[in-house]
């Protein structure tokens, strides 16, 4: 078979014939005790029970240390969480030396985008610049992982970036719905079957792994995989893959899928689900369990029915950043010269139990250190503290920073075209309420704490009824106030909704009327005094996950005017840098508010 472009021959242990078996635990079989029955003789033996553990993380985002590079300390949360891959480690090895049988370690994806330790790799000294070996390879390859998924947020720095990646790691990075533009076949390895000694004198164990990645790649990282690569439908390509499988000689399949299960989408219908983990296990014969991702939830066990052979299928998620582990534990037995599932179970376990591992953390030290002097350069002097923390809810000047160089940006390349005389508008939104500028010397941790995605910056033209329509879609998350109800933040916004669905613009004065319906909320939207007409148009700086279709905002999904592939973060840094001083005067400018029929909301009234 051709190998997938950035997955050496050794991966791929799967999807052909010749190749249908990797064997890092091989037992030989061993004859099966046969006892005598019938009159005057014993029973027979009931069958002897083996234990197979599967150990699952997810969405690791980048955190390998326990360390908030954006406080520039240990992480912890309200409720004292840690994250990273050498706790995950230590805790791995902890159940490792404890298994009574067997035991494989999965990840379910999005593990090279998230911290600035992996955003230094990729952007300020990238390792396809380099060569060097990437943190995330380092740490997850002295954890031993069996298999990988692909998530999303691995197509973020482009296919070169990816394939090295895949090249630096010690075993298969799995997609099986990824497939090449050009000729429809798998871009990456689809499947491994992985041969298992479950212990001395047991029969060998074939547990088949299938990786599913999300389909919204296809929005997301548009740039990066248009024309390259296609996303199928993860349920249908469960349904060709499994059957295939089994008959390779898969004796138990497990899928390792990033995506939630929730069969909601964030984005509209031209494209694969984004969350069909349960649609999977229901619809797919054969399947036993499924580890997923994708959400950031907390899922330690559930059972979900398969609607064609009655099974119940075995799913779990465990929560984010490595806060969690998956524990899956089946019991089986031999029977008639096939393995036999007796008892499944999953639960997630917490990884603030243990110390880090101290090989993870000696492999990675140098680039660790290296990002921690990164971010702690100074950049800039704010005049005065700026914080982010009510940004959901009312104009604050630390967005308007966000808007000021979008839009300073979008303005200046636009210079001397077609569109240098239309007004140009920004969108931007908390994407972190944790984000602050001290007073004083503002560091690119702070910086890059305000803005922490990796998003590319570009602008597309809007009518004016478009803008109204996009600044109602974004209203809609905001909690329909009651007349009589006390005006509290709690009030004000669903905690279900992320905070960076809460967009804002600047360029337009509008407020935002909660005591109104949904779709019914800017009652009023003007520029210089004057009503917005619906048929003007503008110029719209946002972010390429935005304009690419996330989050389903209307009216966006355009053809960019401005798509210079720079990132928003290095924006902001090099605006900040460029003018030494962070002073709210040069670009704070109060334009919208919520209202209640009417009446400006106060808070706390």
């Amino acid at each position: 078979m051709t190998t997938p472009a950035g997955v050496s021959r050794r991966t791929v242990v799967a999807a052909s014939a010749a190749a249908a078996v990797a064997a890092p635990f091989v037992a030989a079989e061993s004859a099966q005790a046969h006892g005598k029955g019938g009159h005057g003789h014993p029973a027979p033996k009931p069958p002897a029970t083996y234990h197979l553990t599967v150990l699952g993380t997810s969405d690791t985002h980048g955190n390998v240390y326990n360390w908030d590079y954006y406080k520039d300390a240990e992480y912890d949360d309200s409720a004292h969480n840690d994250v990273g891959v050498a706790k995950l480690a230590a805790l791995v090895n902890k159940l490792r030396a404890d298994a009574t049988g067997a035991t494989l370690v999965l990840d379910a994806g999005d593990t090279i985008q998230g911290t600035p330790l992996a955003t230094y790799y990729a952007k300020q000294e990238p390792i396809t610049t380099t060569g060097a070996k990437h943190p995330m390879a380092r740490a997850m390859n002295v954890l031993h992982y069996d298999a990988v998924t692909l998530g999303n947020h691995e197509f973020n720095y482009g296919l070169p970036l990816l394939n090295l990646w895949i090249r630096q790691l010690g075993f298969p990075a799995l997609a099986a719905n990824a497939v090449s533009a050009k000729t429809g076949k798998p871009a990456f390895t689809p499947y491994v079957i992985k041969q298992v000694s479950l212990g001395r004198h047991a029969p060998t164990l074939r547990v088949g792994i299938l990786g599913l990645t999300n389909p919204g790649v296809a929005i997301w990282d548009k740039g990066n995989v248009e024309g390259k690569l296609q996303f199928l439908d993860m349920v249908t390509t469960a349904a060709k893959w499994v059957p295939e499988m089994r008959r390779r000689g898969a004796d138990l399949v497990i899928i390792s899928a990033h995506g939630g299960d929730s069969g909601t989408s964030s984005y509209g219908p031209e494209l694969p689900n984004e969350n069909p983990v349960a649609l999977i296990a229901q619809n797919v014969p054969g399947i036993d369990a499924i580890l997923f991702g994708h959400a950031h939830l907390e899922i330690p066990q559930r059972f979900v029915t398969n609607t064609k052979t009655g099974k119940q299928v075995l799913t779990s998620e465990p929560s984010k950043w490595g806060q969690r582990l998956t524990k899956m534990d089946f019991d089986l037995v031999r029977e008639h010269g096939r393995w036999k599932i007796t008892s499944s179970a999953a639960t997630t376990l917490n990884t603030n139990t243990v110390e880090a591992d101290p090989k993870v953390l000696a492999v990675v030290k140098s680039q660790h250190d290296k990002t921690v002097a990164y971010v702690n350069q100074v950049v800039a002097t704010s005049t005065e503290t700026l914080s982010a923390a009510t940004s959901r809810y009312e104009d604050t000047p630390i967005l308007d920073y966000i808007n000021k160089v979008q839009t300073d940006t979008v303005t200046a390349a636009l210079a001397g075209t077609a569109y240098a005389s239309l007004p140009v508008l920004s969108i931007a939104a908390p994407f972190s309420r944790t984000a602050v500028f001290p007073q004083g010397d503002v560091k690119i941790k702070d910086v890059a704490g305000l803005y922490i995605y990796d998003n590319t910056l570009e602008a597309v033209v809007l009518t004016g009824a478009e803008v109204k329509a996009y600044l109602e879609y974004s209203a809609k998350f905001f909690v329909t106030l009651a007349p009589d109800a006390p005006v509290v933040a709690a009030n004000i916004s669903d905690p279900g909704i992320p905070d960076y669905n809460y967009d804002v613009l600047s360029g337009v004065d509008y407020d935002i009327d909660i005591s109104k319906p949904i779709g019914s909320r800017i009652t009023r939207l003007q520029i210089a005094g004057a009503d917005v007409d619906p048929a003007a148009q503008f110029v719209v700086a946002v972010n390429n996950y935005r304009r690419s279709g996330g989050g389903n905002f209307p009216g966006i999904v355009k053809t960019q005017v401005y798509n210079a592939q720079q990132e928003i973060r290095q924006l902001l840094i090099d605006w900040a840098q460029a003018k030494g001083a962070i002073n709210p005067a040069d670009f704070y400018v109060k334009n919208w508010q919520l209202v209640r029929n009417g009446v400006p909301v106060v808070f706390g009234s």
